[in-house]
């Protein structure tokens, strides 16, 4: 069996972590089995699905690493659907429901005044063709419920929470079909699983209830159930819900304004809300191989943006030269200023500031002129090494008598007009002979 999965967004807004993470077990999982990751758009929704959105998360996908072996579009597989409608209408499985809004709303309250669960109670099914008429003459358009073969309970060996089991009896006829004629996700979702083949559904807990449904759906339209896999839900660090439509911890802003690496994003959420470890990785090939449903926990895991913060940190300080140096934000530095500046990095885009010390200009402190004058007159003769600064600091010790704090931080705010930063050895040839006596004389070089 080949497997295959799908990521299944709706373009109506940008996709954040909680979405993402969704979408990387899913990829890890399929790479790991040698299998098929499907990217769908869920865009059934006229109104507020765009095209713009849609771009969007192919370039956060893509900007994650995450690549695609197939994608389509809902909106254009309208015929599918309505098909399958037609097969489940012609089997006595979708049924037309006249109720407005407002008495559905009516009876869920009087229900639970009742204190019973408010499941819909199919009285749809007993309408006489004169009052499904008398409904039609006052303008009354159906919505289309899936008529649920009871008495029944559902039971599957989820590969996360273990064996579930679901009454159905407990719950209402589905809506499948609204009143203006459009999909919920659903069927559609449901047609698309069996024609692609999916063989494992992977999402969130809080569509637990969905699958249980949807496994009828699948038996209705001749198709097999695939596997489950219901992962805890993520909240944000105070336990608050995550959400797309208001760009809450958004990709996007993560790529654009914060300067995150994509593997510090794809390092935390692999392992967030599992057994294992978060660890800072440079590559997927890892986390493709460590992937395990059973270390997934099923407790609501938290996302708090300070570990991205020292992930993304940790990643840069392991990232070579090689990786990075096409990238704009590099502005063409030298490997050799690469590995100076690298440990000092909390973002990629603070080389350009860090490059400053080396390129300048640079406005020196000068704390006391007469140790800077006599420093000068120490500095090691012909051209500077890595172990110029030893040799250096060492003459300056034996003359001045300053050492620890009161010799390097004097020095260092000399040269660099700053009072912390990369090592001074490798940064010292670096920064060259001439810019470090005229930043010694006090002059901004």
């Amino acid at each position: 069996m080949t497997v295959k999965v799908r990521f299944a967004p709706s373009p109506t807004g940008k996709i954040h972590v909680g979405n993402v993470r969704t979408a990387l077990v899913n990829w890890l999982f399929a790479r790991q089995q040698g299998g098929e990751f499907i990217l769908r758009l869920d865009d059934t929704d006229r109104e507020r699905s765009t095209q713009e959105f849609a771009e969007l998360i192919k370039t956060d996908l893509t900007w994650l690493g995450l690549d695609w072996d197939d994608s389509f579009r809902q909106s254009d597989r309208m015929a599918k659907y309505d098909a399958a409608a037609k097969k489940l209408k012609a089997d006595g499985r979708l049924y037309p429901c006249y109720e407005t809004a407002v008495e559905l709303d009516l009876k869920r309250k009087i229900k639970l005044g009742q204190g019973k669960p408010p499941v819909y109670d199919r009285e749809a099914l007993k309408l006489t063709v004169e009052q499904i008429a008398a409904y039609e003459v006052e303008g009354r358009k159906p919505h289309w419920r899936f008529k649920l073969d009871l008495p029944a309970r559902v039971e599957w060996q989820d590969l996360v929470k273990g064996p579930q089991s679901f009454d159905l009896e407990a719950l209402s006829d589905p809506i499948l079909i609204r009143e203006d004629g459009s999909y919920l996700y659903t069927l559609p979702s449901v047609v698309d699983d069996i024609e692609y083949g999916i063989t494992h559904i992977m999402r969130g807990e809080d569509h637990a209830t969905n699958s249980a449904v949807q496994t009828q759906i699948f038996e209705a339209l001749g198709g097999k159930t695939p596997e489950y896999a219901h992962f805890s839900l993520l909240t944000g660090k105070g336990g608050e819900g995550l959400s797309k439509r208001f760009g809450t911890a958004s990709i996007e802003s993560y790529r654009e304004e914060e300067g995150f690496e994509p593997m510090a994003i794809n390092s935390l959420l692999a392992r967030l809300g599992s057994s294992v470890d978060v660890e800072p990785y440079t590559s997927l090939a890892p986390l493709v191989e460590s992937f395990d449903f059973s270390s997934y926990s099923r407790s609501t895991a938290k996302f708090d943006p300070h570990d991205l913060e020292v992930l993304n940190a940790k990643i840069l300080h392991m990232t070579d030269y090689e990786q990075v140096k096409d990238r704009p934000e590099m502005g063409g530095i030298s490997k050799a200023l690469w590995e100076t500046l690298r440990p000092n990095l909390s973002r990629l885009r603070d080389v350009e500031d860090w490059a400053r010390l080396v390129n300048g200009p640079v406005v020196p402190i000068i704390g006391d002129k007469e140790f800077a004058t006599k420093a000068l007159t120490l500095l090691p003769e012909g051209e500077l090494d890595e172990t110029s600064w030893k040799a250096w600091t060492t003459a300056i010790k034996e003359a001045t008598g300053a050492k620890g704090k009161a010799l390097f931080l004097p020095l260092r705010q000399a040269i660099t007009g700053m009072d912390h930063g990369p090592e001074m050895a490798p940064l010292l040839p670096l920064i060259g002979r001439d810019k470090l006596v005229n930043r010694l004389r006090g002059e901004t070089a």
